[in-house]
C-alpha cells in the first residue's frame, strides 16, 4: 500500500501519458508485463535525455558563435564610436583656434569619414543578416539530411523542413539581388554567399528529386505499357491502364503535390539566381530550362518506351504511334493536376503541358538520332562504296514520312495549350518537332536534303521530257492574282514538286535549317527547270532562227512558263515563312552572301525573299527572249516592206486608182499582222504588251529612218499617200490601243510637218525648237525638222 500511496494523483498526469497508460495497461494480464514497460520507459527517458544534453550543447555552441559574432561587431562598433568622439573633439578645437575657411576645408573629409563609417555599419549589418539567414538554410538542410538518414521522421515534417530551406533561400536571394543591385562594390561578400548557398543546394535538389521519384514508384508511375498492342496503339484512349495521376488519393496525393510545389520553387529559384548571376549576358538561353518535376515524370516512361522501340526498329511507324499515343493519353493530367502547383510556385513562362509534350517528343528525337538514323546512315555508306541500289533512301524517306506527320499530329496538342508554334522559336529552342534531329546534326540534313533532290529530279525529268506538257496549257489559278498566263502545264508539274519540297521543310524547327534544306533542294530544281527552257528556245532558233511558226510557239511557251515561275516566286516570297528565311542568310548586316550561289549578292537584295536571285534569272531569260521575238519579227518586216522603202518616186506620184495604201506595203502588213496574231494566241498578256509596244517603237524607227531621213522629195500627193500609209500600219496596233499614233513618236510628228503649209513650216524651222514646241514637236531634233524640211515639195 506503501508504494502506491506513491504515485502521484491521476489528475497531475498529462493527457499523452495517461492515454499511453490506459493503451498498455487495459487486463490484468497486462500488469504482469509491467517490468518490461518500465524498462522500456527508462530506455525512452534515456533517449530523451542524451537527445536535450545534445540540443543543450547545440544551442551553447550557437549562443558561443552568436556572442563571439556580436563581441566582433561591437567592437567594431565601440571603434567607429570612438573615432567620432576624436572626429568631434578635432572638429570643436578646430572651430576654437580657426576661422571659417579653415572648417571649410575640412568639411569634405569630415562628410567622407562619415560615409565610410556609415558604409561599414551597413556592410555589417548586412553580412550579420546574410550570416543569420545561411545559418538557417544550413541547419534545415542538414536537419531534413538526418531525417532521410535515420529514416525515424514522418514524410510531413522532412517536407515542411524543405519548404522552410526554400522560403529561407527566397528571402537570401532577394537579399542579395537588393545587394548586387544598390551595392555593386560588395561583390566579394556575394561571391561567398554565393559558394555557401550552391552547397546547400547541391544537397537539397538531390534529396527532393530522390523523394520525388520514391513517390512516382509508390503510385504506379509510369503506367505499364506491357499490354499495348500495335492494334492498339490507334485507340484514342488506353482503357486498360489508369491514369496513376488521377487515380492516386489521400496522403500519397498530398505528399506528392508538396513535393511537386517544391521542386517547382527551387526551379524557380534557381532561374532568379542564374538571372542575377548572368546580369547583363544571354541569358535567355541560360534560364530556359526543361521543367526538373516533368522530367521526372517523362524519363522513366522513356525507358519503358524503349524496351518496345528496340523490337520494332524495322517498323518505325509503331514507335511514333506509341509515343503519339502516351503523349496524348496523358496531357490532360498535366492542365489539370500540375499547372495549378506551377503556377502557385510562382514559376513564369511554363506550361505543363507544353513541357510534357516537349519532354516526350525530345525523347523521341534523342532516341531516333541514337539508334535509328545511324542504322540509315551505315546502309546509304555501304550503297556508296558498293554501288548497289537499296533499300536505304527509301527507308530514310519513309521515315521523314513520319516525323512529319508526327509532328502534325502533335502540333494541335500544342496549339490546344494557347501556345503559337510562331512563339516557340525566341532564342530558346524549345524542341516540339522530331525534326529537331537536325539541329544537331547539319550534315545529315545535308543528307536528307541530297535524297529529296534525287528523288524529285527522277520524278520531274520524264515529265520535262514529255512533249505533251509542253503544249498542254495551265490557267493561272495557282495564283492569287486572275492573270493567265497560258503557262505549259510542265510549269505547273515542276511547282508542285517545289511545293512539296517547301511542305516537308516547313516544321523544321529553325529558320537557318529550313533556308539551309530549300537552298540545297529547290533551288537546284529550279534551275533544272530554267535550263529546260533555255534549251527548247536555243534549239528552236538553232533550226529555223525563229522565222518558222512553231519555233515562234515554242519560245512563247518557254517564255509563258519563265513568267509564270517567276510570279509565283514573288508571290512566295511575299509570305513571311520565306521572308525569314531570306533575312536569314546574312548573319551581319552589310556584308556579302555568297553561299549556294556564284555571285556574291548583297545582303540588302536579300529581303526580296530567298529567291530573289532565280526570279532575277527568269526575268532575265524572259527579257532576252521577247527581244529576240521582238528581232525577229521586225527583220520579217524589214525584208517584207524593202521594195516599199526603196521606191522613192512614190512620195512625188499620185496613188494607185483604187487603192488607199501602197500595194508593195501590204505583204508587210500582211506578216506584221500574222505574226501578232500568233504571239497574241500563244503568249502571255504581260509579254505581248511588251512585245507590240517594242515592235511599234521599231516600226516607227524603220519607217522614219528609212524613208524620211533618207533625202526623200515629198510632194502633195506623196503627203496624202504617206499619210493613209501611216494610217494603215496605225491600224495594225489599234486593237491593242486606242492612239496608236503615241507609241510612233517620229513618224506622227514629221507627218505633222509634211502636212503643215509652207508659211507655218518656214515659221517653225525659223523660231527653233520654241517654235518646235508650240507646233507640237517634242520628239525631233531641230536638224530633223530641217532636214524634212527641205524635202518638202511644195508646188503651189
Amino acid at each position: 500500500m506503501d508504494s502506491l500511496q506513491g504515485l502521484p494523483p491521476l489528475s497531475t498526469l498529462s493527457t499523452s501519458v495517461s492515454s499511453t497508460l490506459n493503451a498498455k495497461l487495459g487486463t490484468n494480464h497486462d500488469l504482469t508485463q509491467a517490468p518490461s514497460i518500465v524498462a522500456e520507459f527508462l530506455t525512452q527517458c534515456d533517449d530523451l535525455e542524451r537527445n536535450l544534453v545534445h540540443l543543450n550543447r547545440t544551442l551553447e555552441s550557437n549562443l558561443a558563435s552568436y556572442a563571439s559574432f556580436s563581441n566582433r561587431i561591437g567592437h567594431l562598433f565601440g571603434i567607429v564610436n570612438s573615432k567620432l568622439i576624436d572626429l568631434g573633439s578635432s572638429v570643436c578645437l578646430r572651430s576654437s583656434v580657426s576661422d571659417g575657411q579653415g572648417l571649410g576645408e575640412e568639411l569634405p573629409s569630415l562628410a567622407k569619414e562619415v560615409a565610410r563609417v556609415e558604409a561599414v555599419r551597413a556592410y555589417a549589418e548586412v553580412a550579420s543578416k546574410l550570416d543569420n539567414l545561411i545559418g538557417d538554410i544550413e541547419d534545415a538542410v542538414s536537419s531534413t539530411m538526418n531525417k532521410n538518414l535515420r529514416k525515424d521522421s514522418s514524410a510531413q515534417n522532412s517536407e515542411e523542413t524543405r519548404m522552410v530551406a526554400i522560403k529561407t533561400l527566397k528571402v537570401t536571394e532577394d537579399l542579395l539581388t537588393s545587394v548586387t543591385k544598390a551595392r555593386p562594390q560588395w561583390a566579394c561578400l556575394v561571391s561567398a554567399v554565393d559558394h555557401r548557398v550552391d552547397r546547400s543546394l547541391a544537397i537539397l535538389r538531390p534529396q527532393a528529386i530522390a523523394d520525388h521519384r520514391a513517390l512516382l514508384t509508390s503510385f504506379g508511375w509510369p503506367p505499364s505499357l506491357s499490354n499495348l498492342t500495335s492494334s492498339s496503339l490507334d485507340a484514342r484512349k488506353s482503357s486498360e491502364v489508369p491514369n496513376p495521376l488521377f487515380t492516386m488519393h489521400g496522403d500519397l496525393k498530398r505528399r506528392y503535390c508538396e513535393n511537386f510545389f517544391a521542386l517547382c520553387c527551387l526551379q524557380e529559384l534557381q532561374r532568379q539566381r542564374k538571372s542575377r548571376q548572368l546580369e547583363g549576358h544571354n541569358r535567355e538561353v541560360a534560364l530556359h530550362q526543361p521543367l526538373w518535376a516533368i522530367e521526372e515524370l517523362v524519363n522513366p516512361v522513356s525507358v519503358a518506351c524503349q524496351c518496345h522501340f528496340s523490337k520494332w526498329i524495322d517498323k518505325p511507324e509503331f514507335i511514333f504511334a506509341l509515343v503519339y499515343k502516351i503523349t496524348r493519353d496523358y496531357v490532360d493530367s498535366m492542365d489539370e493536376l500540375l499547372q495549378p502547383l506551377v503556377d502557385e510556385a510562382m514559376l513564369t513562362g511554363y506550361s505543363c503541358k507544353e513541357e510534357w509534350i516537349s519532354a516526350m517528343v525530345t525523347s523521341l528525337s534523342t532516341y531516333l538520332a541514337k539508334e535509328i538514323f545511324p542504322i540509315y546512315i551505315g546502309q546509304l555508306e555501304e550503297e556508296s562504296v558498293t554501288g548497289i541500289r537499296s533499300q536505304a533512301r527509301t527507308s530514310w524517306l519513309h521515315l521523314i514520312d513520319l516525323m512529319v506527320s508526327f509532328d502534325n499530329r502533335i502540333k494541335p496538342l500544342v496549339e490546344q495549350s494557347g501556345i503559337l508554334l510562331s512563339l516557340l522559336e525566341d532564342g530558346t529552342p524549345r524542341k516540339i518537332s522530331s525534326l529537331s534531329v537536325f539541329c544537331d546534326r547539319p550534315d545529315w540534313l545535308d543528307m536528307w536534303a541530297e535524297i529529296e533532290l534525287d528523288d524529285a529530279m527522277e520524278k520531274l525529268k520524264p515529265e520535262t521530257d514529255e512533249e505533251r506538257n509542253w503544249t498542254k496549257k495551265v490557267q493561272g489559278a495557282d495564283l492569287s492574282n486572275s492573270d493567265d498566263y497560258k503557262s505549259p502545264a510542265v510549269s505547273s508539274i515542276t511547282f508542285t514538286c517545289l511545293s512539296s519540297l517547301i511542305e516537308r521543310c516547313r516544321l523544321l524547327p529553325t529558320v537557318s535549317l529550313r533556308s539551309r534544306f530549300l537552298r540545297l533542294t529547290s533551288t537546284p530544281v529550279i534551275n533544272f527547270f530554267l535550263d529546260c527552257l533555255l534549251l527548247r528556245c536555243q534549239e528552236a532558233e538553232g533550226l529555223t532562227a525563229l522565222t518558222d511558226d512553231d519555233a515562234l510557239i515554242k519560245v512563247s511557251n518557254s517564255v509563258n512558263a519563265a513568267h509564270y515561275s517567276e510570279s509565283i516566286l514573288k508571290e512566295w516570297c511575299e509570305d513571311v515563312f520565306f521572308l525569314e528565311m531570306g533575312l536569314d542568310q546574312g548573319e551581319h548586316p552589310g556584308e556579302s552572301v555568297a553561299e549556294y550561289s556564284g555571285r556574291e549578292v548583297p545582303i540588302e537584295e536579300y529581303g526580296n525573299g530567298i529567291f530573289h536571285e532565280e526570279i532575277v534569272k527568269f526575268e532575265d531569260f524572259r527579257t532576252q527572249w521577247v527581244e529576240k521575238i521582238t528581232m525577229v519579227i521586225l527583220r520579217g518586216f524589214d525584208a517584207q516592206c524593202r521594195d516599199y522603202i526603196k521606191n522613192r518616186r512614190q512620195w512625188q506620184e499620185k496613188s494607185e486608182e483604187g487603192w488607199t495604201v501602197s500595194q508593195t506595203l501590204i505583204g508587210a502588213l500582211d506578216y506584221l499582222q500574222a505574226k501578232m496574231a500568233l504571239i497574241e494566241e500563244n503568249l502571255n498578256r504581260v509579254d505581248f504588251a511588251g512585245i507590240w509596244r517594242s515592235l511599234a517603237a521599231g516600226v516607227d524607227k524603220l519607217i522614219f529612218n528609212g524613208i524620211l531621213m533618207s533625202n526623200v522629195k515629198f510632194q502633195e500627193e506623196g503627203v496624202e499617200r504617206f499619210g493613209y500609209d501611216v494610217e494603215v500600219v496605225w491600224g495594225v496596233f489599234r486593237a491593242w490601243c486606242l492612239r496608236p499614233e503615241g507609241f510612233f513618236l517620229k513618224v506622227s510628228e514629221s507627218l505633222k510637218l509634211l502636212k503643215m503649209e509652207k508659211e507655218q513650216l518656214e515659221d517653225c524651222l525659223k523660231g527653233g525648237q520654241k517654235r518646235m514646241k508650240e507646233n507640237g514637236i517634242r520628239h525631233l531634233s531641230v536638224a530633223e525638222v530641217e532636214k524634212i524640211g527641205k524635202n518638202r515639195v511644195y508646188t503651189k
